[in-house]
């Protein structure tokens, strides 16, 4: 399942690592309906330097996953960025594919095409 969210880059916090080597950056994004949410995603490990090419300000769209985890008794969930394209921005489409030059023949009895 992908879930996916449109709107409006608030802010793009600065690139935390520690010393195990792991790293994240946080941002938010702004939704553009009735009732705007700000939605705070993290990006780790080599997703946070893609963050790099937005802008506050920037429409985007955001794919995420939900992550969840126990500490102490305590729940936390968050939402892990994997993929973010600034919005309205079309994917490449894939070539399509040529209709051949010669057109193939029907074989057997073109009056009855039934197969038996």
């Amino acid at each position: 399942m992908e879930l996916k969210i449109e709107g409006r880059i608030k802010l793009i916090n600065e690139t935390q690592t520690w010393d195990s080597g792991f790293s994240k950056r946080e941002f938010v994004v702004t939704t553009q309906e009735q009732y705007p949410q700000d939605v705070k995603f993290e990006a780790v490990k080599d997703k946070a330097a893609a963050l790099d090419a937005f802008a506050v300000g920037d429409n985007v769209d955001v794919s995420f996953n939900v992550r969840g985890n126990e500490y102490n008794g305590k729940y936390y969930v968050n939402l892990q960025a994997w993929k973010i394209n600034k919005a309205g921005a079309a994917p490449a489409a894939a070539p399509t594919p040529q209709a051949p030059d010669t057109a193939i023949a029907p074989m057997g009895d073109e009056e009855d095409d039934l197969p038996f």
